[in-house]
């Protein structure tokens, strides 16, 4: 169909765009921004006047539940979540059960995306078989079947050797290993970050260290084998320091962190709320404000969701025992305007949009996070100034858990297209 956004103001980080314009779609691409094409005739007309018209979202983590997790949540309930946020793009990391460490499960995964004809689905490969860290997987199968990138997701390899033969293959073929920085023993079994309040609390911690001894383990190894690093979820002001380091010192290594790390710290745990809990947890105040320079100076190259649908019964038990996780496809948007907000600077709002478009497709090697004419039509309108409230009923992921909860967040999504085709209309 040939749509036309009109009146709109066009963000695209991409393209150093920001300005009134009309977008023209046709054929499932961007055809032209601001006078129609020759002989263009629209289908729809959406009227975006004091709206903004942005690249649809690029999201570096959402677990989708499936295969296996189905009674968390489905690609139909997650999907329908996605496009309520204008998350166009996921990336899935592969502990779903079975793991994605065979190419069958990997294109099975695409063709029920497929099918369902909403957001564009980017499963990570397993780097090693089962996620057990000893035998590496096939990973030039995994890449023919649509995988982008490998990952441990939250297991920490335990044998180094393993981790410096993967990284060495990856290098070989041009692959991107994605880990998460996390010593597989320091703050091992630990649910909140090691400190006062994990100390009044009694609750069990883990300390920063178990997040940059690892950093230093990896760099080594990327110093070794010249492979390309994503780290998923920075957490710690000592993470961001020596990641700042190592892209100083030429190292091919790239890095994000989650919504949620943005805004909250380890006291907003509260009274032992399990929505509070997450992997890394929430760190302190001055982990926070790093994170937030560090998205300003370039050191974090990308905000995710980390959503991570949590059902009922793994949730709703003591802060210890609650499953780490939270719905975040939703928040994706609403919590990076936010952190725009605060900034109190007018180039703060492209910024951030960059954050989640033109950064992570970057990262994640994909042609997307742009409005360029002749790229795929994955767009969003959304309203910047339009406050919304976190109530379970407005989240139509399956999974209702954020401490987020009962908050009221600027930035509503008015349309989603993906493909050029309308895919959600407020």
């Amino acid at each position: 169909m040939n749509l036309h956004i009109k009146n709109g103001r066009v963000i695209d980080p991409a393209n150093g765009i920001d300005q009134v314009a009309d977008l023209y779609i046709a054929d499932g691409v961007i055809a032209a921004l601001g006078s129609a094409p020759d002989g263009f005739s629209a289908d729809q007309t959406i009227d975006a006047a004091g709206l903004v018209v942005a690249p649809g979202l690029v999201d570096l983590s959402a677990r989708l539940r499936e295969p296996g997790y189905e009674y968390k949540a489905t690609l139909e309930s997650e999907m329908q979540a996605a496009m309520q946020g204008g998350v166009t793009t996921l990336v899935c990391p592969p502990d779903t059960d079975p793991v994605l460490d065979e190419p069958g499960l990997v294109e099975m995964l695409k063709h029920r995306a497929r099918i369902l004809n909403q957001a564009n689905v980017h499963p990570l490969g397993a780097l090693t078989m089962g996620l057990k860290g000893q035998a590496l997987t096939e990973m030039a199968e995994l890449t023919e079947a649509g995988c982008i990138g490998f990952s441990q997701a939250e297991v920490p390899v335990l044998d180094t050797t393993v981790l410096l033969r993967a990284m060495q293959y990856a290098k070989t073929f041009g692959y991107t290993v994605w880990l998460r920085p996390q010593d597989a023993h320091i703050g091992r079994g630990g649910v909140a970050h090691s400190g006062p309040l994990a100390s009044r609390l009694g609750l069990s911690g883990v300390p920063v260290m178990s997040e940059t001894i690892a950093l230093h383990t990896i760099f080594e190894l990327v110093r070794a084998t010249g492979a390309r690093v994503h780290l998923c979820r920075m957490s710690s002001a000592a993470g961001l320091a020596l990641v700042a380091e190592a892209k100083k010192g030429g190292l091919p290594v790239s890095c994000d962190v989650g919504a949620h790390h943005l805004h909250m710290i380890d006291a907003d745990i509260g009274f032992f709320d399990p929505n509070a809990r997450f992997n890394p947890p929430l760190r302190g105040q001055r982990d926070r404000d790093a994170i937030r320079n560090a998205l300003l100076d370039g050191t974090v190259d990308a905000i995710c969701s980390d959503h991570t649908p949590v059902d009922e019964d793994e949730k709703l038990l003591p802060f210890a025992e609650a499953t780490p996780g939270a719905t975040g496809l939703e928040l994706l948007l609403s919590l990076s305007l936010k952190w725009a907000e605060e900034q109190r600077s007018k180039d703060a709002l492209a910024l951030a949009l960059a954050k989640v478009t033109a950064d992570p497709a970057r990262i994640a090697g994909l042609p997307a996070g742009t409005l360029s004419v002749g790229a795929a039509a994955d767009v969003v309108v959304f309203d910047p100034d339009a406050r919304w409230k976190v109530e379970r009923k407005a989240l139509a992921s399956q999974g209702k858990h954020t401490p987020f909860l009962g908050y009221e967040l600027a930035g509503q999504v008015r349309a989603t297209v993906v493909r050029g085709r309308v895919a959600f209309q407020r």
